[in-house]
Parts: structure tokens; sequence; C-alpha cells
């Protein structure tokens, strides 16, 4: 049974691809972008089972807008994926302002906006599916990455607590977690003016071998396979990996923080008080 299926960021990357993948099997797709020029090629080659959007994802009245849109046009949605999103590269001290401001205004408000929009669409209709694009770095962060592993940290705690607000509507909630994919990300994120004190460190971590190997970053294609597995699944985890890198990082990551929760736990338990 074909589904009704609302994208942000559509015109490249990710969004596009799954965006295809659910046309080419006969979904019906809303597909968002900033300019509406980059949906074209979808709108002329899917015709009437996509809806192009112009969307303004740090505008809650233009989110709200583009789910009465899609509600009107197809009559149901049956799942949302936030996608759209931007990246800002540098460390803490060299973030500007404004490219700070900017991308949890894209990454968190623009998620929360259009998860409000479409959550009462979807207890109307007794359930849906809401996928938000989350990221390696929303589980740990490295140099350099910091605000961008803010928004999707808040990105993550976010949708863990919708996930458990929702349930009792029928509608499902899953974190998706892409680790580096060979995307336009890299050169399409802001980089922040450099501070010469930083260099060295730079230096060190992009000699490493997991920036250079081969398999560093995974073929995007290779996601689609999995997204539709996940929309059509009955019962979707609350989080899936995209990728083979992160699992084995993370569970070392986590050792690490049980442990130093361990170790200091006499003075966490002190610091109860009674």
């Amino acid at each position: 049974m074909s589904k009704t299926i609302f994208i942000t960021g559509a015109s490249r990357g990710f969004g596009k691809l799954w965006a295809e993948a659910f046309l080419d099997r006969g979904d019906k797709v809303v597909v968002t972008s900033r300019s509406i020029d980059g949906l074209k090629d979808l709108a002329d080659k899917y015709g009437s089972a996509v809806l192009p959007l112009e969307l303004e994802l740090t505008n809650r009245n233009s989110c709200f807008d583009a789910l009465a849109k899609a509600k009107a046009h197809f009559g149901n949605i049956d799942v949302v994926i936030n996608n759209a999103g931007t990246g800002v590269f540098g460390t803490v001290e060299e973030l500007d302002e404004q490219a700070a401001r900017d991308i949890i205004d894209a990454n968190l408000f623009g998620t929360l906006w259009i998860t409000q929009a479409a959550l009462p669409i979807m207890r109307a209709q007794g359930g849906g599916h809401i996928v938000q694009l989350s990221s390696a770095l929303g589980i740990y962060s490295f140099p350099t990455t910091g605000i961008y592993s803010a928004s999707k940290f808040a990105i993550e705690g976010l949708s863990e607590a919708l996930y458990q607000e929702v349930k009792g509507f029928g509608i499902h909630v899953t974190l998706v977690e892409p680790n580096g994919y060979a995307t336009d990300f890299n050169t399409s994120s802001v980089q922040s003016t450099s501070i010469a004190a930083y260099d060295n460190m730079k230096a060190e971590l992009y000699a490493q071998p997991e920036f250079s190997a081969p398999d560093s970053y995974g073929d995007p294609k290779a996601t689609a396979e999995a997204m539709l597995k996940l929309v059509d699944a009955p019962n979707p985890p609350l989080r899936l990996i995209l990728g083979k890198k992160m699992l084995p990082l993370a569970k070392q990551i986590y050792a690490d923080r049980l442990a130093t929760w361990d170790q200091w736990n006499d003075v966490s338990v002190k610091a109860h008080g009674h």
C-alpha cells in the first residue's frame, strides 16, 4: 500500500535520494526546499505523485502552511522526514555568532516546527511516523563539530521525549543517525574563521586514518533501502544507525562514560544529600 511522505530538504543529498526511492516504488511524496527551483526535476519526472513546496524552515508559520498544503493535496500524511539542516565547522572559540544562531534555528527549531505542524494531523488520522535526521555526531562529538553536535544532541533529547509522548496516539518516532557519508555536506557547510592557535590540533585530527581510509564515508545511495524498510516497519525503532562506522565507536564512548560515572559515584551519591 502506497504511503504519503513529507520530506524537508529534498533538493539534494539524502532528501533527494530518499524522495526518488519512495517515488520509484509508487509512494506519493511532498518535497520541500528553500527554493522550489531545486525541486523542478522531481516534479517533471514524477508528475502528480510529487508535490513540490517552497519552505522556509526557520519560519514557524511557513512550516505549518506547508503541512496544511500537503494534507489538503494528498488527504493524509503517513511519514514526515525532518531531513533538512545545515552544518558549521569550527572550534568553539572560532564560532561566529550568526552562524551559530543559524544552525540552531535550522537544525533544531526547523525540526521542532515541522514536528509540531505534523502532530495534529497524525493524531487526527490515528497514527503516523516522524523520522528525525540526527547524526553520529548526535551521539558523540569531535573537535570542530561542537555547534553541529549541539544541534543534533538537542534533536536526540527532543525526539526521545516525543517518542514517549505520542506513542499512545499510534505515532512512531525514529532518530536516524548516519555516520559520515560522501555527500556535499562538508563543502556546503559554513567554515568558521580560523584561529591560528588551533591549527596544530586540526592538522593532527584530520591526519587520523579514519578521515582518509577508502571506506571512511558511506555511499549515500546505499541508504535508500534502509529508509524503505524503516517506514514500512510495523514497529520501527527509536534509533537507527546508517553506516558501519558508528556503532563500534559509540560502544567505546559509552563504555568510557559509564566507567567515569562509576569511578566518581561516591562523590555523586554524597551530592544527593540524603
